[in-house]
């Protein structure tokens, strides 16, 4: 099978699904399953701990068996708070696995460099399994990979703006780059940016506000799912060169006359 491979870990799908902004939880947990997602991300500022087992968390609407809890460190602003938020999240949910958030900008939302690789070389010497979300920056991918980042999570685009892909030549640079995982992270707007980012030769999409914002969240799963899956086809597969003119595609020699 063509499965993914981060830290030694093997997932049948490529598809990661965040779990904010839906309707209610069980909304969240139906889109969940029909994704056929196996990685799952949680906000650790944003969710009451406390209230985890009491059928009014959104953790009790995640089975732990079947998905893989991604906590992040949304919402962090500084090297220290990520860097804190990421050893609570280990205690408190079990789990080395972090997506790493360091912004720089509440406007934007976009990272700050400088904090993320200081934040992501703390984590990882402490035996984190890091995936930083990050700028589509090729020498600050390479830069996170040398830290010893488990993958790198380059935006399409600014968190929840759906605008898609914005820039697939820098995606190209950073996928020759690194030899980590390329996960693409935010800006996804619908099936067809999740299918353009897997033809380029990403290994994985995350997705959240682009599901949990449609219409219907439950049918965009499904969506994004077939997306992915036929992006990673079509690039294994290998497009055919882009021409200027047209080729026919029927035999010009062997005919009757």
């Amino acid at each position: 099978m063509d499965t993914l491979t981060i830290a030694g870990r093997e997932f049948r799908s490529r598809l990661f699904l965040g779990t904010g902004k839906y309707a209610t939880f069980e909304q969240m947990r139906e889109a969940l399953e029909r994704s056929g997602t196996e990685v799952v991300t949680v906000a650790v500022r944003r969710v009451n701990l406390d209230e985890a087992g009491s059928g009014k968390s959104l953790l009790d609407f995640i089975d732990p068996k079947r998905f893989l809890l991604l906590p992040n460190t949304a919402g962090c602003y500084t090297t220290d708070e990520a860097v804190r938020t990421a050893r609570l999240a280990r205690e408190a949910l079990g789990t080395p696995w972090v997506k790493l958030e360091v912004i720089g900008d509440p406007k934007t939302l976009f990272p700050d460099n400088e904090g993320l690789l200081a934040a992501a070389r703390t984590l990882a010497g402490e035996g984190f399994v890091v995936l930083p979300y990050c700028l589509d920056d090729p020498v600050l991918c390479r830069k996170l990979q040398d830290a010893g980042c488990a993958a790198v999570m380059p935006l399409a685009a600014p968190i929840g703006s759906g605008l898609g892909i914005r820039n697939p030549h820098n995606l190209g640079i950073i996928l020759e780059t690194v030899t980590i995982p390329v996960i693409v992270d935010a800006g996804v707007g619908t099936a067809s940016d999740a299918a353009v980012a897997m033809e380029l030769g990403c290994h994985g999409l995350l997705c959240n506000t682009g599901v949990a914002g449609a219409k219907d969240p439950v049918l965009m799963a499904e969506a994004m799912r077939d997306a992915v899956a036929a992006g990673r086809k079509a690039f294994l597969a290998g497009r055919i060169p882009k021409r200027r003119h047209a080729a026919a595609s029927s035999p010009t020699h062997g005919m009757i006359e």
